[in-house]
């Protein structure tokens, strides 16, 4: 096997805490990232935890020692490196990984991806370095994963639901939970003409699992489906992250140079201010065509132009 370059762990509060303490008392230093607790560095190998789960990435040189010795008996308290196919062997049985992006942005599309993995796929991505794609920290990164899942012929679906057809279908369906379950729908559908055999999905826990269920087409009835938070630790739900997060920050730079306004990520004031922009120089119309009009900010912006 390959020498490990990065890996991912959730953890609980209490273990997040722990490993800041063990990082301070092995001389680790420690710098602040957005969206983590925090991140610390120490001779080229680097941590960072997560806000959300919280999850623990780990990276560089001395990963695997650290592991071994530390992180599993000391954070853990069970050894899992090199036994992901004992302690979790779903995720080397097929199955479908679905995740999506651009949820959570007012500028872009929903990107909706899965990918299929049976042993040799999973330990495949495994081996290349795919993980959550909320833990890569550059667009330059997520290219690269994402050729690298195609490169490994693992059949994949992506849905890009750019943001005219996402207002139209927001306003018909009404409930962003449930328009997630569309999309989630038919890609497992998609998937499921191109790998019939595959007996089950694994997506992360949205909403109700009755909403997925109800909105699967005539082929996704007929497998497993499985919904849980952190699913992201899946290889599959993984992959389908990173193609997932490819399309949608290919969409923002390719609109965002069309229009000749950078369409930044989030609903940042970065973000409010590039949506000011697009409505001086092309018309409050606009707006609707590059962001998600349901969103609090967009009404917000249009209400300033309204007042002037």
């Amino acid at each position: 096997m390959p020498p490990l370059h990065s890996q991912t762990y959730p953890l609980t509060s209490e273990q997040a805490e722990k490993l800041r303490t063990l990082l301070r008392e092995r001389g680790f230093t420690f710098q602040e990232k957005p969206y983590t607790l925090y991140a610390a560095t120490k001779e080229k190998l680097n941590i960072a935890v997560y806000e959300k789960g919280p999850k623990a990435l780990l990276q560089g040189r001395g990963l695997e020692d650290f592991i071994t010795f530390v992180m599993e008996p000391e954070i853990l308290g069970e050894a899992r490196l090199g036994y992901e196919e004992f302690h979790d062997p779903e995720q080397f049985a097929p199955h479908f990984g679905i995740d999506e992006s651009g949820k959570g942005d007012l500028f872009g599309p929903l990107v909706i991806a899965g990918v299929y993995v049976d042993g040799d796929l999973a330990r495949q991505l495994r081996d290349a370095g795919i993980r959550d794609s909320k833990g890569i920290g550059t667009d330059k990164k997520i290219r690269e994963l994402a050729q690298v899942i195609r490169d490994s012929d693992a059949p994949s679906e992506i849905i890009v639901i750019g943001p005219e057809k996402y207002n139209q279908l927001y306003t018909k369906i009404g409930n962003l939970n449930r328009l997630l379950a569309w999309g989630h729908a038919r890609i497992i559908e998609n998937l499921c003409i191109r790998v019939p055999s595959c007996p089950r999905a694994l997506s992360d826990k949205f909403a109700d699992a009755r909403v997925l269920q109800k909105a699967l087409l005539e082929n996704g009835r007929k497998i497993q489906l499985d919904q849980r938070t952190k699913a992201e630790s899946d290889y599959a739900v993984a992959a389908a992250s990173i193609l997932a997060r490819e399309g949608f920050i290919d969409w923002l730079d390719k609109n965002g140079d069309e229009l000749g306004i950078p369409l930044a990520k989030g609903v940042s004031a970065k973000v409010k201010s590039a949506a000011s922009d697009v409505i001086r120089v092309y018309g409050p119309g606009m707006l609707a065509k590059v962001a998600k009009m349901h969103f609090k900010t967009a009404s917000e912006i249009l209400s300033t132009f309204k007042e002037v």
